[in-house]
């Protein structure tokens, strides 16, 4: 019986998914079938590592405010911030208010104090 030579394609598709892996570790980047075990676990970490990172960092911005805000006054809190921003429909976001936080305290406090007013 002769020989049959397969197609490329098998071939193609093993070097395409030995791509993704040239960075891993050990058999994890060498053998085909622990490559693709290794390649479905790492992309679905990083689908999950994604919604977890939106929520670190708005509790880090969370955090930032209620320092700057708790430093000027004992009594005045973040949630009454966040409070008196909705009622005053004063509309920034988290980011942009641990930003004003960090980078210009003074601008925080005249945003608070006309809320208050």
């Amino acid at each position: 019986m002769t020989r049959i030579r397969r197609g490329y394609v098998a071939r193609r598709r093993r070097t395409k998914i030995r791509l993704f892996a040239s960075t891993f570790r050990g058999a994890h980047s060498r053998l085909t079938r622990t490559i693709i075990q290794q390649k479905i676990r790492a992309l679905a970490s990083s689908h999950r590592d994604r919604g977890k990172q939106k929520r670190n960092f708005r509790r880090l911005w969370i955090t930032r405010i209620n320092a700057v805000i708790r430093e000027s006054r004992v009594s005045y809190s973040y949630s009454n911030l966040i409070n008196d921003l909705y009622k005053g429909q004063l509309l920034l976001n988290r980011k942009i208010l641990a930003q004003i936080a960090i980078l210009n305290t003074k601008c925080l406090y005249m945003i608070s104090n006309e809320i208050i007013k």
